[in-house]
């Protein structure tokens, strides 16, 4: 039996954290059992820490952890860090939900001492009948298809309990902690069938924080860690965009729209950390991805 440690980092999820931990609460366990879910709450100003600890009342292995003050996701991951004691510690933000056997398929393949890090499919809930929905969806598409080549893990995670650490000032927490594990000589795990849902960007505004943000955290990420993920290469993400390409007038154009929107969050990264010598470690939230709906 591998035991967990469940680390959920929030920051406002008033809207979906109770939905959240049921959803871990209630996963489908057989070969894993959860020891612990921890929710780190930096700097929350809504009801998302009393909405926590009215489920731990009720759930001996729910614990709400109060950062006073928010200094970016990485900062709160270390606070887990310290925290967590099991065999495999799992991360998810508080913006996600996890499908009911998703944690039982992720840590499963531990089994394997070379593998050190897994990480489920993100898998959005976006209306792909809208522009940034098909957006949203083409863009999780195309990772799925290249973390089948090459994994490239993000959104839910677990690794072995030797990371003690990561650097704070990482923008790309999951990257950092590829980087780390990838240091011991073990392998990445993409699991497609462990399902995790979360929501895309509605605005193009918010989009554009996301991509510049990620962007950035992936150069700094090169410089600092040595390393870079597999979804950074244009030429690999341009060959499976071929691929997945469905030759309709509004698909092509709404994809063409959406490569253009990539370029311009890419260029603001390079901006942001070449330029301006920001490393947007603490960055503004991108509101329209925080409600699931039902």
């Amino acid at each position: 039996m591998i035991t967990v440690s469940v680390g959920v980092m929030a920051y406002n999820e008033e809207r979906n954290i109770g939905r959240l931990l049921e959803a871990l609460a209630e996963q489908k366990l057989e070969r894993v059992r959860i020891r612990q879910i921890i929710v780190i709450s930096s700097g929350s100003t809504d009801r998302t820490d009393e909405l926590v600890a009215e489920r731990a009342e009720r759930d001996p292995r729910i614990e709400l952890v109060v950062q006073p003050e928010r200094k970016g996701k990485s900062s709160a991951i270390n606070l887990f860090l310290q925290m967590a004691e099991a065999d495999v510690f799992v991360l998810e933000s508080g913006d996600t939900i996890p499908a009911a056997d998703c944690i039982e398929r992720m840590v499963v393949p531990f089994e394997d001492p070379g593998i050190g890090m897994s990480g489920g499919r993100p898998t959005p809930v976006d209306d792909p009948k809208t522009f940034m929905g098909f957006v949203v969806h083409m863009l999780w598409r195309l990772h799925h298809k290249l973390a089948l080549k090459s994994p490239k893990l993000g959104e839910m995670v677990a690794f072995r309990s030797f990371v003690e650490r990561i650097p704070p000032e990482s923008a790309v927490d999951e990257a950092s902690i590829e980087a780390v594990v990838t240091d011991r000589g073990l392998r990445l795990a993409y699991v497609p069938e462990a399902i995790v849902y979360n929501k895309g960007a509605s605005t193009v505004g918010d989009f554009l924080k996301q991509r510049r943000r990620i962007y950035a955290g992936h150069l700094w990420l090169e410089r600092e860690q040595s390393y870079s993920v597999s979804t950074k290469s244009v030429g690999g993400i341009f060959g499976v965009l071929l691929d997945d390409l469905e030759w309709r007038p509004r698909s092509v154009l709404w994809t063409i729209g959406g490569i253009w929107l990539e370029f311009i969050g890419r260029m603001l990264g390079v901006i942001d950390y070449r330029v301006l010598k920001r490393n947007p470690y603490t960055w503004e939230v991108a509101e329209s991805t925080k409600d699931l709906g039902a």
